[in-house]
């Protein structure tokens, strides 16, 4: 399948055959498994997915790489923006929960994550390829220095592992930063919470990460009237995620 790389849709196609191996192995494809990738491009992971599992869904905004693949057999396409696409409603159609994959567009990678936390409940696994740094990010721990609101917001959902590092010379064009290959998986039972809240809790302590919590999240839990116990004599960074996930269900439980 030939077709020139779009900028504006972030496009960095994935030849590396080592690699693509590699990643269809992590996510060991099986018949039968409702599956999703988002991106095809040109079917570096969607061919070798398709000789495995027999059929599958694909997410495509290219409209040129969208009618190429109407015309394979097994594939069904989905010809739409990803952060428009309802995966509840896509999952409605299957007969078990949805396996997600992906080489994700680096410009809307977060954007993404942070959509499908709406269907996590009806997935079973995630396997996406991303910049580097932002897998760092979603699998860091408390006080490293790349542990963030990313990492807070997909940690209380999710169980996150990195496998493996993929170079900028494993596509075409190659990408200007290293990627990974991270695994996702929904916790079985989560915690009870206002997502809403959490998110607005931990941006709030974010905000200014070099600054002890008192200076942010301390007056912003004084503006909600919270008369509980939690420390703000730390930074951002050095709280776990158990503790933010406790504070959003005490602060949303408050009377």
């Amino acid at each position: 399948m030939s077709h020139t790389a779009r900028k504006r849709f972030g496009q960095h196609f994935l030849v590396d055959a080592g690699i693509i191996d590699a990643i269809v192995r992590a996510i060991g494809p099986k018949p039968g498994q409702p599956l999703i990738e988002i991106g095809p491009g040109l079917g570096a992971m969607t061919q070798p997915l398709l000789e495995r599992c027999g059929a599958l869904t694909v997410i495509e905004l290219d409209r040129d790489l969208a009618a190429r693949w109407r015309q394979r057999e097994g594939v069904t396409v989905v010809e739409s923006d990803v952060l428009k696409v309802d995966f509840n409603a896509l999952a409605d159609t299957a007969r078990a929960p949805l396996r997600v994959v992906g080489n994700l567009p680096y410009n809307i990678s977060t954007p993404i994550l942070f959509h499908l936390l709406a269907v996590a409940p009806r997935v079973l696994d995630q396997h996406f390829m991303l910049q580097k740094e932002v897998v760092d990010r979603m699998a860091a721990s408390p006080g490293n220095k790349d542990f963030g609101r990313l990492s807070v917001m997909l940690q209380w959902r999710y169980d996150i592992e990195w496998l493996f590092d993929v170079l900028p010379s494993a596509f075409d064009p190659p990408p200007r930063v290293d990627s990974a290959i991270v695994r996702m998986l929904p916790l079985a039972t989560p915690p009870a919470l206002d997502e809403a809240r959490l998110s607005t809790l931990v941006t709030v302590a974010f905000s200014q990460r070099r600054k002890l919590l008192r200076h942010t999240l301390g007056r912003w839990l004084d503006e909600q009237g919270f008369a509980g116990q939690f420390d703000v004599q730390r930074r951002a960074e050095e709280v776990p995620v158990a503790e933010y996930v406790a504070l959003a269900q005490a602060v949303t439980a408050k009377p």
